[in-house]
């Protein structure tokens, strides 16, 4: 129990630490989604009505979850940090066990993408969102299951490359993408037939849609229904399972 359960605690403790010390990474995560809110919900404010809510509430939700998908993938460019300094070749080497090593990145990038997250939500009282504790509760819950699935998915890329450069660029051509067709960003009902099938076949579809279901339950506003929470919450646990166990193949075969 010991060598799975102390080395997951300090290397996440290692993890927050490191990126504690970073102050403008710490600025910079939050700081970015709030700037892409206020031009957004400016600037569509006038010309966009999503099931007739204000477009900034509309969206506010889903730069939660641009927040945590990129601190949880971007948490994990400390492999590749790491293994230029040789500490995650010492720690392989350890009497950790391998699943250690995914546990400790998967809480850490979990850990930052929510506390972001909840530091972006001193913006909720100008969006006009009368948010329940019940929603915020299970929305959150959900969220933190996410960070979990999209920390994997940054672990498994960053595991195979050796440059930060390309780590950065790799992420930038999947992550926006990825954001982008989820429906954070414009309901699915209104997009082409064709887009609609790309937005299906993307996990952050079902991820984004049972995220603002769970956001806005209890709610005044009335948000309209997408995928089913059952088909939802499959799609999250399959996708989680199959990047945990490619996780735990690639590091007992390093």
């Amino acid at each position: 129990m010991s060598t799975m359960a102390l080395p997951t605690y300090s290397l996440w403790s290692r993890d927050l630490k490191h990126f504690l010390r970073q102050r403008s990474r710490v600025v910079g995560a939050v700081g970015q989604p709030f700037v892409i809110w206020i031009f957004l919900a400016a600037g569509f404010r006038g010309s966009f009505s999503a099931s007739g809510m204000d477009y900034g509430a509309w969206l506010f939700p889903g730069i939660i979850l641009l927040i945590a998908l990129f601190a949880a993938i971007f948490s994990t460019i400390s492999i590749i940090e790491d293994r230029k300094s040789g500490f995650l070749q010492g720690v392989i080497t350890s009497p950790a066990t391998r699943a250690s090593i995914i546990w400790s990145k998967m809480l850490s990038g979990t850990t930052i993408a929510i506390a972001q997250s909840l530091l972006f939500m001193i913006l909720l009282p100008f969006t006009g969102i009368g948010l329940t504790a019940e929603g915020f509760a299970l929305s959150f819950l959900m969220l933190t299951a996410a960070s979990m699935m999209l920390t994997l998915l940054g672990f498994i890329l960053a595991w195979n490359m050796s440059s930060t450069q390309g780590f950065h660029a790799i992420m930038n051509l999947l992550l926006i993408p990825m954001w982008l067709l989820s429906g954070a960003f414009f309901p699915t009902e209104g997009a082409s037939g064709w887009m609609q099938t790309v937005m299906m076949l993307n996990p952050m579809y079902y991820i984004t849609a049972l995220f603002q279901q769970l956001f806005f339950l209890g709610s005044t506003i009335t948000f309209p229904a997408g995928p089913a929470p059952w088909i939802s919450v499959t799609v999250l646990a399959a996708v989680s399972i199959l990047l945990y166990l490619y996780s735990l193949r690639i590091v007992r075969t390093s």
